[in-house]
Order: C-alpha cells, then sequence, then structure tokens
C-alpha cells in the first residue's frame, strides 16, 4: 500500500487493539517504536540526523558557497602584490623616403616587462581584506544557520514518521473495531434487540473511520517523502527517541542570554555589519591619493624603419595620484555606504529581537509539553474507565449505540492526542536547542566528522597562484 517503503498494520503496536485493549501504554510504544522486529537494526534519530549532515545537497551547497567566499581573502591580498605583464610585438614594415626612393624593407619587433606595485592607496586594500575576513565570517554563520534548519527539519520528519505510523495504526485498529461492532449490532438488530437508528448509527461511525484511516495514509505518505527529502533514504526501521533533556537550557533567561551571544542569524547580522562599515572606508579611501611604483624593461629591434637598429631600455618610475574631482560619484557613493551601514545595525538589532522571540515561544512550548502529556495521559485514564461504563450501561438497556460509538470516538481522540503530545514534545527540544544557537552535530554527539571551515580557509588564503581547489578540481 506504500510502494518500495512500505509500513505494516503490526509494525508500530506490539498486538492488534481488540475492543477491550484500545487503552494503556500502547500509545506510547506506537510513538517511539517503529517496526519491533528487527529492533538491533533499528535506525536512530541520531543516525538518521548524521545521514542528513553528511549526506544533505542543501548543506553541502551552503559549505561550498562558504568555500567560495574564502577567495574573498586571496582577492583581497592581491592589492599589496605586484602585477606583471609580459609583452611582445612583431611585423614588417616598408619605408620609402625621398632620399631612398628604392625603399627600406624592416621587420620592427620587441619584447618587453613592466612590473606595477602599489605601495599606499588610502588603505584601501587593508580594509578590502578586512571586509573579506568578516563576509567569510558571516558567511560560516549563515551556514551554521543552515546546519541547525536542517537537523531541525530532519528531527521532525523522523518523529513524523513515528507520529503518522502510530496514528495511522491508531485508526486502522479503530476500523477493525468498528466492523466487529457493526458485525455485533446487526446480529442484535435480527433478533430484535435494537433499532434500524442504531444500525445507520454504526455505519456512519465506520464510514467516519475509514476517511479518518485514509487521511492518515496521505499524512504518513507526506511525512515518508519528507524524511526521504531530509535524511536522503527511505525509513525502515525507527527506534525509540527521546527529549534533549539533558541540553536544554535550565531557564528562560538562560536561554535569552546563550542566543544573544551564539545564535547564528544574530552573528551573521553582526559581520554584515563590520562589512558595512568597512565598505565605508573603502569608499572614503577613494578620496586619497595613491602612490604606485612601476618598472619596465624592453627590447626593440629593427629601431626607425633602421635595418639592425637595436634599442634596450629600462626604467623605474615612481608616480602619485591625488584625486580633485570626481564629479560627485564617490561623494555620493560615501553616503551611500554610510546609510547601508546604518540599515544593517538595525537589521542585526531586528535578528535580535526574532531570536528573543523564538527563544520565548520555543521555551513556552517546551515547558508545556510536559505538562500536555500529562493531561492527555489523565484523559486516555478517564476516557477508559469513560468506554467500560457505557459499554456496561449499554448491555442492560441504560445506554444507546451512539453513546458507546462517542466514547469510543473520545477514547481514540485522546490517545492520538497523546501520540502528538509525545512527538511535539521531543521536537521541542530540537526547537529549543536550535533558537539558542546550540543545534549542531556536536552538540548532538552525532557520530560524524564536524565540517571544519577553516581547514579550507588556511588552504587557500596565502595562495599567490594556482587553478587547482584543494580538492583537485
Amino acid at each position: 500500500m506504500f510502494g518500495a517503503q512500505s509500513v505494516s498494520r503490526s509494525s508500530v503496536l506490539p498486538q492488534r487493539l481488540s475492543l477491550r485493549g484500545m487503552l494503556g501504554s500502547c500509545a506510547v510504544c506506537a510513538l517511539l517504536s517503529l517496526g519491533a522486529p528487527g529492533a538491533a537494526r533499528a535506525e536512530t534519530i541520531s543516525s538518521a540526523l548524521a545521514k542528513a549532515y553528511v549526506f544533505s545537497p542543501e548543506l553541502n551547497a551552503q559549505r561550498a558557497a562558504t568555500r567560495a567566499v574564502d577567495e574573498s581573502v586571496p582577492r583581497a591580498l592581491s592589492g599589496y602584490r605586484p602585477t606583471v605583464t609580459a609583452t611582445a610585438d612583431a611585423g614588417s614594415q616598408y619605408a620609402e623616403t625621398s632620399a631612398r626612393p628604392a625603399g627600406v624593407n624592416t621587420n620592427p619587433r620587441g619584447v618587453g616587462v613592466t612590473l606595477n606595485q602599489n605601495l599606499w592607496n588610502g588603505n584601501r586594500t587593508a580594509n578590502g581584506v578586512r571586509q573579506a575576513e568578516s563576509q567569510i565570517m558571516q558567511s560560516r554563520e549563515t551556514m551554521r544557520l543552515s546546519e541547525q534548519t536542517l537537523l531541525g527539519n530532519a528531527a521532525a520528519s523522523y518523529m513524523n514518521v513515528l507520529r503518522d505510523t502510530a496514528i495511522l495504526n491508531l485508526r486502522r485498529n479503530n476500523v477493525d473495531v468498528l466492523e466487529e461492532q457493526l458485525r455485533q449490532v446487526r446480529d442484535r438488530f435480527a433478533v430484535g434487540e435494537v433499532t434500524r437508528t442504531d444500525v445507520a448509527q454504526s455505519e456512519a461511525a465506520l464510514a467516519q473511520g475509514r476517511s479518518d484511516a485514509f487521511v492518515a495514509q496521505s499524512n504518513l505518505q507526506n511525512s515518508l517523502a519528507a524524511y526521504r527529502q531530509f535524511i536522503g533514504e527511505q525509513p525502515k526501521s525507527l527506534a525509540p527517541a527521546q527529549p534533549l533533556e539533558r541540553l536544554a537550557p535550565r531557564s528562560l533567561d538562560q536561554a535569552v542570554t546563550l542566543s544573544q551571544v551564539e545564535h547564528p542569524s544574530i552573528q551573521a547580522a553582526l559581520h554584515n555589519a563590520d562589512s558595512a562599515e568597512l565598505a565605508v572606508k573603502l569608499a572614503e579611501g577613494q578620496l586619497y591619493p595613491t602612490v604606485g611604483l612601476s618598472g619596465n624593461v624592453s627590447k626593440r629591434y629593427d629601431l626607425s624603419n633602421t635595418p639592425g637598429a637595436n634599442a634596450y631600455t629600462a626604467s623605474i618610475i615612481g608616480q602619485l595620484s591625488v584625486p580633485i574631482y570626481e564629479g560627485g560619484a564617490v561623494y555620493a557613493l560615501v553616503r551611500q555606504a554610510k546609510e547601508q551601514l546604518g540599515q544593517a545595525r538595525l537589521i542585526a538589532d531586528l535578528q535580535r529581537e526574532q531570536v528573543r522571540a523564538q527563544v520565548v515561544s520555543a521555551w513556552g512550548l517546551w515547558q508545556n509539553s510536559r505538562l500536555v502529556i500529562d493531561a492527555v495521559q489523565a484523559q486516555v485514564r478517564a476516557a477508559e474507565i469513560a468506554l467500560n461504563g457505557v459499554r456496561e450501561e449499554a448491555r442492560v438497556g441504560q445506554r444507546t449505540t451512539l453513546d458507546v460509538l462517542n466514547a469510543q470516538q473520545a477514547l481514540l481522540n485522546a490517545r492520538v492526542n497523546l501520540v502528538t503530545a509525545q512527538r511535539d514534545r521531543v521536537v521541542g527540544s530540537y526547537t529549543l536547542l536550535g533558537s539558542v544557537g546550540r543545534l549542531s552535530a556536536g552538540n548532538l554527539g552525532l557520530n560524524v566528522a564536524s565540517y571544519d571551515p577553516t581547514i579550507h580557509y588556511d588552504q587557500v588564503k596565502g595562495k599567490w597562484i594556482g587553478l587547482r581547489t584543494p580538492d583537485g578540481r
């Protein structure tokens, strides 16, 4: 029924629920154990997140983007280095004058090398290097944010598969119960114990139960697709998952404080503001004088249309360029850079407030999730007692078939709510850790080698020449 990745009815619940066995701890088992047979080979949430961390195209694309930004430092450092240009020319020339009416054929040609060295350009090179370093740090924080987002989405997809598999099994077992109940009601109708109304009510409940099962099946299909999207393969046997109790902050104040220091969105915005501040200095540097050195060596042959006339020249020239007026373009560029700096600082303030709001929201959901589970567990226990009582009263004629159906539906809804609450507790812990800025492979203890962006940076920052990337491309 699920194509290549099917989930059997018995893959979540240890046994089929009967009319008297829809209660107890089965909802917990349904959520926390997918594929009890072969549990020794079960996929854990940590191993699933490790696969996502290593193989995610989205995260690897962001890593590639960060490596590309690393090259901005050697580009900026090139301002300290000389540029060398070699030239060569060759040709044939015919010249005729009144003194030489017969004309002369020559082959003018020459070679030369020119070297230009910047000595000072208004600190634009130094500021350009600092700006490139700020951009690299911003890119690393963006990559860290992508890592957090991926791990959060992968954890949610893992838990969604467990939740939706459990709910589908609950819905299917509910259909089995309703089918058996409808058969019993029809038998009782045949002997005159109940009316046609009781049969119709049971038929309607069965139709609704089947509809709910089809919806649950569609939800599971969506969760399976999301699991493959974030983790890279179809889920097979998923092991229990627990909330990140030990990694959660101890208080809301601690969570907010940590987030303002560690969240990658804030850090990226601050590095962006640093880059914008250096952009102002780069623009102002265009108004300063520049000092440079130019050296040239050349050799010419058949000079001045004279065969055999050669010349060798060498020169070294110091150059000073003082800008007087650039038509107002540079002044406008400086003012524009200052406005962009102000914008970057406001964006950093905005990021702080947004992260704070995320932390407060995530903390509230995390703190309440435990209370929600306790409340829903109490709801399940009460619904169990109510169903048993209604069933007994129905046997002596004090309750109708509709009362029994309503009590069964209330119990089913409570169990579905319990499964959902358990899922929300686990996912909420990952959400809280991400809102603080600590959702990473290292903090989660994933069995992978953490990606270190400084390795590539150290490999390329001092390169003077070379077309190949450090990995050989």
